[in-house]
């Protein structure tokens, strides 16, 4: 609930900073609300939202940070009557204010404060998902504020705010690095819990008792599936079977809510096929690719068509395509097999700040392409020194894009059904690791969790 007290430090500056890019001009950022499963009393794990996450390290329900144009001030619900029956002792306003560095006031001293600032001008704020907490900020703004969605007044907010996010702090950093050690022993399990007769979610019970145990989350669904090449598959209650290969989508959130991103493949049996291996292989080596072009100054989108150039001649050695491999690319026959875009931003979101769209994930004056596959790559920025990103390159089989014709109208026999056919015992395959961009080059987070085929199977082998 409180940040650590190694964080006020971080948490000061980062509002420092945010306060000199907004100069005079007021804005609040709000924490959310609980969110009810099926009745009021019955909840969902409580977790605030990113940006106020961010700037406050405060994991608390109903919490309002406010600049008031010079100075910062949080503003949390004063304690009910009762809540130190249902739910232990409550810290103090006093107490908070000495974690995170900044004045508390009571929730019900904000309405004052916000009139008088919107005397003057509006007050700038970044929605939260949630829609209750958006009404809130509706009657306290006396706008419309509206999840997903930035009016003009919060666009510089917005901007502000991405500019500070999109380059970690050590302290931000430290949480990255906490967030990849619990997932290692994730992915560990996982492999080792793995074997032919049990389902799906026997595998991914094991790699989330690692997060439990360690009092920690996972920082999305996790994806445990036989059906790769469906790609947010949520569904757990297949059975492995001989011959199948698992793809494990999953990471784990710091205690301070940063998040980890990290893909691995492996067979059921614990021994690949000749045919898993070659494309596992071509995967694995389109994904080095791409890692080794991450470095400052480095357009991602190049990262990504690193991918698919590494990935057409990876397909072309097996057959299964035909042709120039850059005309492949070009022509969008690599996006039929890989038809996601190499990754996106980390922090503390796993998608960092998609709730505000391609503002965030795409440079200024740049745009989606509009080409299959292409345009699902969801960031387009230059890299910078403290950037995280996912490598995630992958290889899938996936009927409703190879039985397309419109989707496929340009392949004509440079893709070769006959070879590919003979990989059928691949659905999906992904390899996914977290990077940090640094001064020099880049950093493999995760570089702990075994990729290498070879790796793979001796941790299977141990079972």
């Amino acid at each position: 609930m409180l940040p650590d007290s190694s964080e006020r430090a971080a948490l000061v500056r980062r509002r420092e900073l945010l306060a000199r890019a907004l100069g005079s001009a007021p804005a609040v950022l709000a924490s959310s609300r609980p969110r009810p499963r099926n009745y009021a009393a019955d909840q969902f794990p409580f977790r605030a939202a990113s940006h106020f996450l961010y700037f406050f390290g405060l994991a608390a329900p109903d919490g309002m940070g406010f600049y008031d144009g010079e100075s910062w001030t949080l503003y949390q619900p004063e304690p009910g009557p009762d809540d130190a029956l249902w739910d232990g002792a409550v810290p103090g306003f006093a107490e908070i204010a000495e974690r995170t560095g900044c004045p508390v006031r009571s929730r019900a001293a904000l309405p004052e404060a916000l009139a008088r600032a919107t005397k003057t001008r509006p007050v700038a704020t970044l929605p939260t998902p949630d829609l209750e907490t958006c009404a809130d900020l509706t009657g306290l703004l006396g706008r419309e504020v509206w999840p997903g969605r930035l009016f003009p007044v919060d666009e510089p907010l917005a901007d502000a705010v991405i500019a500070l996010r999109l380059r970690h702090d050590a302290a931000a950093v430290a949480q990255l690095r906490q967030a990849a050690d619990v997932t290692v022993h994730a992915h560990l399990a996982g492999m080792r819990a793995t074997r032919p007769g049990l389902r799906e979610a026997a595998v991914r019970a094991a790699m989330e008792t690692e997060f439990l145990a360690r009092d920690v989350r996972p920082a999305y669904q996790p994806i445990v599936t036989v059906h790769g090449e469906v790609l947010h598959n949520l569904k757990y209650h297949h059975a492995l079977r001989e011959g199948d290969l698992l793809l494990a989508d999953v990471g784990g959130e710091s205690p301070g809510g940063f998040a980890c991103d990290v893909t691995r493949t492996w067979p059921v049996t614990g021994r690949f096929s000749t045919t898993q291996r070659e494309l596992y292989e071509v995967v694995l080596r389109a994904q080095k690719a791409s890692i080794s072009a991450v470095r400052p100054g480095v357009r991602y989108r190049d990262v990504h068509l690193a991918a698919h150039r590494e990935m057409a001649r990876g397909l072309v050695a097996l057959g299964i395509l035909r042709g120039d491999p850059e005309e492949l690319v070009v022509d969008g026959l690599t996006a039929l097999l890989f038809p996601h875009g190499i990754g996106h931003l980390l922090g503390l979101d796993v998608h960092d700040m998609e709730d505000l769209g391609d503002r965030a994930g795409y440079a200024p004056g740049r745009v989606r392409s509009k080409e299959f596959g292409h345009r699902y790559l969801r960031l387009d920025r230059d890299l910078e020194p403290g950037m995280a990103v996912t490598i995630e390159p992958g290889v899938y089989r996936v009927p409703a894009i190879l039985e397309d014709a419109r989707l496929t109208a340009r392949a004509g026999d440079r893709l070769n059904r006959e070879v590919l056919a003979r990989y059928s015992d691949v659905r999906g395959i992904r390899v996914e690791d977290d990077v940090l961009v640094t001064a020099e080059g880049h950093e493999v987070l995760t570089a702990a969790i075994p990729k290498e085929a070879s790796d793979v199977e001796a941790v299977m082998a141990g079972r």
